[in-house]
């Protein structure tokens, strides 16, 4: 097997496994640790209405800053964050 066929197949894998999984990051004392998450979080590209209307209204909505715009929406065990109207990131606030 060609190794560049080799190495895509193994992105292909990690991407997925990636997709399938989801974990939070614990800061313990001067370390950083991941933890396995049962909380469910908005994927990445995914529109601000999508999310609205799966997860329901944010209990907190933060302006937008920067440029590209990006905007915080807040819940109560997770916060979203949107470049333009789309998830680029969710982070898991509590367990």
């Amino acid at each position: 097997m060609n190794r560049a066929l080799l190495l895509t197949l193994s992105f292909a894998a990690l991407a997925s496994a990636a997709a399938m999984t989801q974990a939070e990051t614990v800061a313990v004392g001067d370390a950083i640790q991941l933890r396995a998450s049962s909380v469910e979080t908005p994927a990445r590209g995914i529109t601000m209405s999508a999310v609205e209307s799966r997860f329901g209204e944010p209990t907190n909505r933060h302006a937008t800053v920067g440029q590209p715009p990006i905007t915080r929406w807040d819940y109560p065990n997770f916060a979203v964050f949107f470049e333009n109207d789309r998830v680029i990131h969710a982070v898991v606030t509590a367990p």
